[in-house]
């Protein structure tokens, strides 16, 4: 997951919600992220250094580089989902409304605009 999507993230839970408790799983969920981020900068590392050593053939070291960024997208996209999953369990405990909520409300609203009009336009003709 990029930076951008985890502030994206970030600045949605501080919209949504000004609870601590939410901000500190947040935190946690994110301390996550940045801990496989972490473990694959040490894999690289690990892999560049039997390389330069000549304990692993440059091809065979592309090649298991590639499966390991292979399989932390996939590891990131789980956590990610897992993370949503997870915010939007605490927020429906704190019965804070989400975007889609408060979307289909402003929806509701806009039609009741448009009815109460052309009521009052019916009534000014009659």
């Amino acid at each position: 997951m990029s930076e951008t999507t985890i502030e994206i993230h970030e600045e949605e839970i501080e919209e949504q919600t000004g609870n601590p408790m939410v901000a500190t799983a947040r935190k946690v969920l994110l301390a996550s992220i940045g801990a496989v981020s972490l473990a694959q900068e040490e894999i690289e590392s690990f892999v560049n250094h039997l390389v330069e050593r000549g304990e692993v053939a440059e091809r065979d070291g592309r090649r298991l580089l590639n499966d390991i960024m292979e399989k932390r997208k996939n590891q990131v996209k789980e956590v990610e989902s897992d993370l949503e999953g997870r915010i939007e369990e605490i927020l429906s405990r704190l019965n804070v409304p989400t975007k889609a909520d408060i979307e289909a409300l402003g929806n509701k609203i806009m039609a009741l605009t448009r009815k109460v009009d052309a009521l009052r336009k019916e009534s000014k003709e009659a």
